[in-house]
């Protein structure tokens, strides 16, 4: 049942605004690394002043966080990065809820795939197509527009909302690292990424490892002097298949709906400079699945035994063993502790703001994301938020206004029973 603070402030969400919000944020290209993803955290520091929250908007020491040891990895080339972080003014007694979401967008590959410039959204009745739509400017403007509604309701805060908003969290979590690291902390977190109306608990983690496999170069004419680095290779990758299997075997529930709940994939491959040499370097890249609550390192080790397995049994490899490391975006696996009740806030929140029969289920992520990164600080975390991540990153990305609405809707409800609600008051 609703209280009259909660239901104030429901009648306060602007189904338009949310629209509004969400095309404006979409059409800014906020790659992860490029300029626009610096230009968005000051459009959205501006939202957010108007909005009446303590703002912190700081250029990151990124030579400072990349020398920190627990650094969490980075794929992309960077000169500044910001940190964006807005909270409710006061100093109550009540805890402290965080709001969180990244701003930045993979890049939208092929031109060709997509109808026409994928940073100008298009509009089909309530669903709004782009890149960025799930991926996740929808879940920024649902943060926003829960924020603005407690605000325009009146309703003073026991404790306080904390938005962060980050960069960087497709390539390793720059910003919600930088953002820890400045010593922001909470009580709580929901972070909206899409969960197609699931609430996702717990996140599998992702690796990045890069194979370096050596041949020996000669005249295609005579390719029986040389040793090919594909053919080393291909031995390599038959045994990371079976290696993904057996990693497969009996996956912990929250995973269990997934057909490979953590899969090892090869992404790009490279050798060869020319058509009629044998190939004497192989350089292969690719991304590790890491199952809930193992270590990264453990998993790391995995890999490595493995292919040190197949180059002791190969004649050339055993006197020119591949080698593997891993750079780039390095994501442990992170999961909300059993039985804490943010869980059944947000489940209870969604039914009651949206007049729902049933609450979302639960369950895991196959991906990584910056869920790991707070609940390793000691902040209970759990995603909620609008769209579906299996049209995420490509070119078919979507989401539909009325999702978002009522993911705000959820997050007005999940705020004001998280922080607590002392009394309704008109707006200045």
């Amino acid at each position: 049942m609703l209280t009259d603070q909660e239901a104030a402030a429901l009648g306060c969400v602007d189904e338009a605004a949310v629209g509004r919000m969400l095309l404006e944020l979409m059409a800014v290209p906020s790659i992860t690394g490029s300029a626009a993803e610096s230009e968005l955290q000051h459009l959205l520091a501006g939202r957010l002043e108007r909005l009446g929250l303590d703002v912190d908007l700081w250029s990151m020491d990124l030579p400072a966080l990349l020398a920190d040891p627990e650094f969490p990895g980075m794929e992309v080339a960077r000169e500044e990065a910001w940190g964006l972080v807005g909270r409710t003014p006061g100093d109550g007694d009540g805890p402290t809820l965080i709001l969180q979401g990244h701003v930045d967008v993979v890049p939208p590959g092929d031109p060709a795939a997509w109808p026409g410039d994928p940073f100008v959204p298009r509009v089909t009745g309530d669903v709004v197509h782009g890149r960025g739509a799930c991926d996740m400017k929808a879940g920024l403007v649902a943060h926003l527009a829960a924020l603005a509604a407690i605000r325009a309701a009146g309703v003073r805060l026991r404790g306080r909302l904390a938005l962060h908003f980050v960069v960087g969290e497709e390539d390793g979590g720059l910003g919600a690292f930088g953002t820890l690291r400045r010593g922001y902390d909470g009580d709580a977190c929901v972070i909206t990424e899409p969960t197609a109306g699931t609430l996702i608990t717990a996140n599998a983690g992702a690796l990045t490892f890069r194979l370096t496999v050596p041949g020996k170069a000669a005249h295609a004419s005579s390719r029986d002097a040389g040793v090919s680095a594909i053919d080393g290779y291909l031995a390599i990758h038959r045994a990371l298949a079976e290696l993904e299997r057996a990693r497969n075997r009996d996956p912990d529930l929250l995973m269990a709906e997934y057909p490979i709940p953590y899969a090892l994939s090869v992404g790009t491959l490279r050798a060869g400079d020319w058509a009629s040499s044998v190939p004497d370097l192989l350089i292969a890249e690719g991304r590790l699945g890491v199952r809930l609550g193992e270590e990264p390192a453990d998993a790391r080790a995995e890999v490595e035994r493995c292919v040190a397995e197949v180059c002791a049994a190969d004649p050339w490899l055993r006197e020119h063993p591949a080698t593997v490391t891993w750079p780039g975006g390095q994501f442990a696996s992170g999961r909300l502790k059993e039985g804490h009740p943010l869980r059944a806030v947000v489940r209870d929140a969604c039914t009651d703001a949206n007049g729902w029969a049933s609450r979302p289920r639960e369950r895991g992520a196959p991906y990584g994301s910056d869920l790991r990164l707070y609940t390793g600080a000691g902040i209970p975390t759990l995603q909620y938020g609008p769209g579906d991540v299996r049209v995420a990153h490509s070119a078919e990305e979507r989401v539909s206004v009325a999702e978002v609405v009522a993911v705000a809707r959820t997050l007005v409800v999940t705020a004001l029973r998280t922080v607590g609600a002392e009394q309704a008051e008109p707006a200045g």
